[in-house]
């Protein structure tokens, strides 16, 4: 019955349906020029020949050949052609994939520290970063391939990755649910709004990957499963976890130890997909937070307020806006200015260390079984997102209090 269920959930003819619920309609070209609509129930019956599956080596070594692929000939492509009938959908779901991009992650964290509430987005990040790790590992392991034929993906990004499970699904359920229990205590607002923005929010990112082809059913269900069951875990765990992150004085050697142990032992692919590249930007990012909060902690500069929670929510004044605008404006351009430069040096760094030519390492193809090209990789990356993060959250609120803008409650956020 698991394997009916399963083999349903995976069916590329449930993505099919989705997209052409929301406007997305597949015509086939016929010889004589003419064009005819293809549904999702006609798929299974037409061009039999170009749904057959071919096993292809992983990469071009040929030492693994466990991803089964989909034969997406140019025959296929050129005799089938994709049309979007309602730009809305299309906007609206590309707007709600992007809640899952790490353009979205590089916004929000750095906003949400610098103008809402620090103690919930170092929470937030270290549910976030455990999350996405399991996540991607679990992808390098399954190595389940995105849903192929009849199936047309409207974005390419992230297509060489596996797709079991959603990673977009797992942030889908950990961001806006973490902030959802780590804010209802603490502040005084209508908690069933905030149910309403975290359901809707998920749904928008689930849904808007199976209309882009991204993922299956049984994708983002697995994702959803997955994230809900380490939600309930991590919650209280992270929670009670923070406080020690904080104080001790053994936090940052054990943050970074363990940050650098497991991008190094992250689960190995059978081909190079960025997925690896990505999940050592996660956990740098989380890495550089905690040592900045950390730093803040053991300067004397956070103390507890005096007030005890839940805190009423202040609506801004002109002045708040004003200062909340040259926050951002200014944070955002400390953030691009570290990542330029950081990038640039950490890189040529690792190259020095290796004895590697640079020019040679910026144009290498990325490969599986290039060391070197793994080991710059992964280090210029992790000392330019872990100082990102590490500016964000004490570096740059100390310029904004020698300019006399930063937030009031900034270091009572414990």
């Amino acid at each position: 019955m698991w394997d009916n269920i399963i083999d349903y959930l995976k069916d590329p003819l449930l993505v099919v349906k989705v997209q052409n619920f929301f406007g997305v309609i597949y015509k086939k070209n016929n010889s004589s020029d003419e064009t005819s609509i293809i549904h999702s129930d006609r798929h299974n019956t037409e061009n039999d020949s170009a749904r057959q599956h071919k096993r292809i080596p992983s990469d071009i070594s040929g030492t693994s050949q466990s991803s089964c692929e989909t034969d997406t000939s140019s025959e296929y492509q050129e005799e089938v052609e994709c049309l979007i009938n309602n730009k809305f959908w299309y906007y609206l779901f590309v707007l709600g994939t992007a809640l899952g991009d790490e353009i979205f992650y590089a916004t929000f964290i750095p906003f949400w520290f610098w103008n809402i509430d620090g103690a919930v987005g170092r929470r937030v990040v270290l549910v976030w970063t455990i999350v996405m790790y399991i996540g991607q590992g679990f992808k390098d392991i399954i190595r389940w391939p995105r849903p192929g034929y009849p199936v047309k993906k409207l974005q390419d990004k992230w297509a060489i990755e596996y797709g079991m499970p959603s990673t977009h699904a797992m942030v889908g359920v950990s961001i806006p649910f973490s902030v959802l229990f780590y804010t209802m205590n603490r502040y005084q607002y209508p908690v069933h709004w905030g149910i309403i923005i975290a359901v809707s929010w998920c749904t928008l990112i689930c849904v808007s990957r199976v209309y882009l082809g991204m993922h299956s059913i049984l994708d983002i269900a697995a994702g959803l499963l997955l994230s809900s069951a380490l939600l309930l875990v991590l919650i209280p765990v992270v929670d009670q976890l923070d406080g020690f992150l904080l104080t001790s004085q053994w936090s940052p050697l054990l943050v970074i130890t363990i940050s650098i142990l497991v991008i190094v032992y992250h689960p190995q692919s059978d081909k190079w997909t960025p997925t690896r590249g990505d999940t050592t930007m996660i956990v740098s990012v989380c890495a550089g937070i905690l040592t900045g909060s950390w730093t803040n902690y053991q300067l004397g500069n956070m103390s507890a307020s005096p007030l005890a929670p839940p805190y009423a929510v202040e609506w801004p004044s002109v002045e708040m806006w004003g200062c909340t605008l040259l926050r951002t404006t200014l944070g955002f351009c400390g953030v691009l200015a570290t990542r330029a430069l950081a990038k640039s040096v950490s890189f040529a760094l690792a190259c020095a260390l290796l004895g590697a030519d640079r020019r040679a390492m910026r144009a290498a193809a990325p490969s599986l079984h290039d060391t070197n090209t793994i080991i710059v990789e992964h280090s210029y990356k992790y000392i330019t997102y872990g100082l990102i993060g590490f500016n964000t959250t004490y570096v740059l609120p100390t310029v904004f209090d020698l300019l006399f803008i930063n937030r009031p409650t900034y270091y009572t956020e414990i």
